[in-house]
């Protein structure tokens, strides 16, 4: 008997029919599966591996190796999600030319979000650096409408294909938060049944994000008046309680914060210690410290507070990742989840969680995905023509390999910079001040935080617009303040935290660098007319010593006008005193186009004139041992060039795995 061809069909069917896992259902009594949350943070908009600043490969940073990494996951485990912690969206020479140079036009996806786009994220928060750029730029690039006084936005653009979430920063004309503060995602998982049958499930992940409040402070040029904050444990404490009413099964927080063990307040800019002991928290991705967790070696204090486990990765129970900058790691928290025919709930017991690095165990790297290079590579070849854009000449090198221990050449130029522009807008817009010493304050942006790579490195020879942005990392406004001489004591008492207490007595190395104080809050004055020294063996706070004006004791009640950028100026890094009140100007250049405009306008720097003003050194002091530090390998002539001739190179290897030399610096010369 012939059968019709639809019945051939069914029959055909049949075995495999028989063999493929049921519907799905929402939690199946019985069920359990694995799912792996897989995150990464503070990208920077380093989209591939390659520095804009050498115009070189650089294959220890970049999402196109993170890229792999995914993949690799996403073979591993049958049910992932991937989420981004924020800080995506700037930190690049390519950033900033689809932001300023050449902006992204309204049906454009910006660069990163398009590789996002295809590497299937499910979801994403917003960092601190997300608004930089301006909340116009924002809102057009992540494709919202922010109701904001002073932003017209009349059409809605292209943005991420993925939902972003923020649930602390709310419009001042709506009083509703200015990204949807959490979503839920509803994700079908592979499972199995009580009986060990595969199955099809549904798992709703709720995300909700959080950003450090103080980007009032540190953006208010472009947030104040528009937007305001509340403390992230009070948006939590709101929120995650509606959504498990919404049915999330599982709440994931991105918080784009470390841990601080302080008492908490709604200000604190590192809220995840007391983040993790809302009610309802599942899981928690960290970010904006630039650290690893879990990491069994981590000496950082916020990895070393009670209840905080930097072995298996949890603190106060709740499973927490933080995958490190730019691509470097990819954070996996893999969650055994049972269903009991309503919900999903988490088997602690069976949560794994770990930092999966770029680099493997022989220090080479993971192959880079060629599919994220091609999509991004109209944008990344525009930016290297536009980076090698000429601007000047210098005859010396520029570096922050030694900026630690007194050399002031890649430091000196920018406050020349400064200095000169904000006299010049003093005497025409400010007479008032026109008899106030002008001086700048500069720090090194790049320092060796992500490696023995990471310094500003200029070669003497032709300067191009990669130089001034490796000379000045961050697209900040230039600010000009006013204080007196006690302010300027505590300004530079504050930058002297960048070093540890030297007891000279002790015969056994002891580490001159504080790692826990950033080398950008490390302020410096490189003016003939202020001279001071540091004294190391004394505590913080009581430091400096011989503050001299023009060669005699500092008069505390001296006023003075100071150049330095709006994050500094309005209360970015803590300094006494700097909140945004003493701010006399607000400049709309940044701080890197008055960079750039002066080197253009000089032509040739030289070291004489732009390289070699030191405003401080170290207090003399006989020590019984080594006091160390660690920069990059074999620098020993810049240090000599720069007229350092107490530093000495003592290992080519310090043994920590990160490419550093170790270094000691006599205090008594």
């Amino acid at each position: 008997m012939r059968y019709p061809i639809s019945y051939q069909f069914a029959i055909a069917l049949l075995p495999a029919l028989a063999a493929a896992p049921a519907l799905a259902k929402d939690a199946p009594k019985g069920a359990s599966t694995v799912l792996a949350v897989l995150e990464t943070t503070d990208l920077h908009a380093t989209v591939v591996g390659y520095d804009y600043f050498k115009l070189a490969e650089e294959p220890s940073i970049g999402l196109d190796r993170t890229a792999t990494l995914i993949a690799q996951a996403r073979g591993e485990y049958a049910n992932t999600v991937l989420f981004d912690n924020g800080d995506t969206i700037q930190g690049t020479a390519l950033a900033d030319y689809q932001a300023l140079v050449s902006p992204v036009r309204c049906d454009q996806t910006l660069g990163i979000y398009k590789v996002m786009n295809a590497l299937k994220y499910d979801g994403a928060s917003i960092g601190n650096h997300e608004f930089n750029y301006g909340l116009g730029f924002l809102g057009q690039v992540s494709g919202q409408q922010f109701k904001v006084p002073g932003i017209e936005q009349p059409k809605k653009c292209a943005g991420p294909a993925f939902p972003q979430v923020l649930a602390n920063v709310y419009s001042v004309s709506t009083k509703k938060p200015l990204f949807a503060p959490w979503r839920i995602v509803e994700k079908e998982v592979s499972a199995q049944d009580a009986k060990g049958r595969a199955i099809k499930a549904k798992v709703k992940v709720g995300i909700i994000g959080f950003t450090p409040p103080a980007i009032m402070s540190w953006d208010k040029r472009w947030l104040d008046g528009k937007v305001y904050v509340t403390g992230v444990r009070e948006a939590a404490e709101k929120y995650i309680p509606e959504m498990r009413r919404k049915g999330a099964d599982v709440v994931v927080v991105i918080s784009h914060g470390g841990l601080d063990g302080s008492p908490y307040t709604p200000e604190m800019e590192n809220a995840g210690y007391y983040l993790a002991q809302v009610p309802g928290v599942d899981v928690m991705l960290l970010g904006h410290s630039h650290q690893l967790f879990p990491n069994a070696a981590s000496t950082a204090p916020q990895f070393n507070l009670p209840n905080v486990d930097k072995v298996k990765g949890f603190v106060h129970g709740v499973p927490t990742v933080m995958a490190n900058l730019w691509g470097k790691h990819l954070g996996v928290v893999a969650l055994t989840l049972r269903a009991d025919g309503k919900r999903w709930t988490i088997d602690k017991a069976r949560t794994t969680v770990e930092a999966r690095a770029a680099q493997n165990a022989d220090k080479s790297f993971v192959a880079p995905s060629a599919e994220v290079q091609a999509l991004i590579r109209e944008e990344h070849e525009a930016t290297i023509r536009y980076v090698k854009t000429p601007v000047g000449s210098s005859d010396f090198r520029l570096t922050t390999y030694f900026v630690d221990v007194g050399d002031p050449s890649a430091i000196e130029v920018v406050n020349q910079a400064q200095t000169a522009y904000v006299k010049k807008y003093v005497a025409a817009n400010l007479p008032q001040y026109a008899k106030l010493p002008v001086l700048s304050m500069s720090a090194a942006f790049k320092n060796g935080f992500a490696g023995a790579f990471d310094y500003t490195d200029v070669a003497a020879g032709q300067l191009a617009m990669n130089n001034a942005a490796d000379l000045y990392l961050y697209p900040n406004a230039l600010h000009a303040v006013k204080i007196d001489g006690h302010g300027l004591k505590a300004w530079l008492e504050m930058a002297a935290r960048r070093f540890n207490t030297i007891d000279p007595s002790k015969t056994e190395p002891q580490e001159l660098v504080n790692p826990n104080f950033p080398s950008y809050n490390f302020d410096t004055v490189t003016s003939n007319e202020i001279s001071y020294e540091i004294d190391v063996t004394q505590p913080p706070g009581q430091r400096v010593k011989k503050l001299m004006l023009h060669g005699a004791p500092l008069d505390l009640k001296q006023e003075f006008i100071v150049a330095t950028n709006n994050y500094r100026a309005s209360g970015g890094g803590n300094f006494p005193g700097l909140d945004g009140s003493k701010t006399i100007f607000a400049s709309p250049d940044t701080s890197r186009d008055v960079l750039i405009s002066y080197i253009r306008d000089t032509k040739q720097l030289t070291r004489k004139a732009n390289g070699s003003g030191r405003s401080w050194r170290f207090a003399p002091v006989k020590t019984a041992g080594p006091v160390v530090f660690h920069t990059a390998p074999g620098m020993l002539g810049i240090a000599r060039e720069a007229g350092l001739d107490n530093v000495s190179q003592i290992q080519a290897d310090d043994g920590l795995g990160k490419g550093f030399a170790l270094y000691a610096v006599d205090l008594a010369k």
